[in-house]
């Protein structure tokens, strides 16, 4: 399943900044301070603590790509239940109705449930990890680290079968879990040029951890084309979202500290988040 080579060397070189095309994160307030947005088939980490909206954001970028230009996205879950997650949407205020949901849930049944992928209208193709890691009984130990190919063979079969434009991997944190990297920097390495072989825009989500650095392996920052960090602070009695781009390439950005709302069923990214000196 080796994507560089033919692939890799067909892509067109761009020597013009015209010529970038990028996809919105649709936070009114950022886009317009990255250039309208991200480069398309950038691996973009969305980085935070529990309870920064990592989720909520990722899948609204493919929404808003399936509403408006009839993309089609494939959303990963390794561990939160696709029930769960659009639960969650729609308490937002997400209408699901306006997009072609199909839900992957066994993959005894793959081929049969990627048919309901609809080619003239967006589509968002959600993969429920978990009720498939129950169906897999061959990765249980610890020295089987089997998952990781599991994932990109789910990853190119659907691109390959029906097209993706866009893809959500929630979260890297579960993948580290369940894989037990060996040599970290160099599988994640190839995981990372092996999604922006597939030229698709991806979105990992990585979880902050408090007491062994931002990121597991501390490489991730740099393997990664863009960072989109979301935090919470404490201000006052009050705790507020903030939301920061820490790095996107080829990209001229604002690395200003914003405010992260979400109302009236938009995200924004206001001034004001980072606390003044008293």
């Amino acid at each position: 399943m080796q994507l560089r080579g033919e692939n890799f060397m067909s892509k067109r070189l761009i020597l013009d900044a015209s010529e970038i095309k990028r996809v919105k994160t649709y936070i009114k307030g950022l886009d317009e301070n990255m250039q309208g947005g991200v480069p398309e088939g950038h691996v973009t980490l969305i980085h935070g603590a529990p309870g920064t909206m990592k989720s909520s954001l990722s899948f609204s970028i493919l929404f808003n790509e399936a509403i408006l230009n009839k993309k089609t996205g494939l959303y990963i879950s390794l561990e939160q239940g696709y029930e769960s997650l659009v639960k969650n949407m729609i308490n937002l205020g997400f209408n699901l109705n306006n997009v072609n949901l199909v839900y992957i849930d066994d993959l005894t049944k793959f081929n049969v449930l990627l048919k309901n992928v609809k080619p003239d209208q967006g589509n968002i193709i959600l993969a429920d990890l978990g009720c498939i890691r129950k169906q897999i009984k061959d990765v249980k130990t610890d020295e089987n680290r089997s998952w990781l190919n599991v994932i990109k063979n789910l990853i190119l079969k659907t691109k390959n079968q029906v097209g993706i434009d866009l893809l959500t991997f929630d979260s890297l944190s579960a993948l580290y879990t369940l894989s037990m990297f060996k040599n970290p920097r160099m599988e994640l390495f190839y995981l990372f040029e092996y999604l922006r072989d597939l030229e698709v825009t991806s979105y990992l989500i990585s979880e902050e951890y408090i007491y062994n650095g931002m990121y597991m392996f501390e490489i991730e920052a740099f393997l990664s084309d863009g960072i989109i960090t979301l935090r919470l602070t404490p201000f006052r009695r009050n705790i507020v979202r903030e939301i920061k781009i820490d790095k996107m390439r080829a990209t001229k950005c604002n690395n200003d500290v914003f405010s992260f709302e979400y109302k009236n069923g938009s995200f924004y990214a206001l001034y004001g988040g980072q606390n003044p000196l008293l």
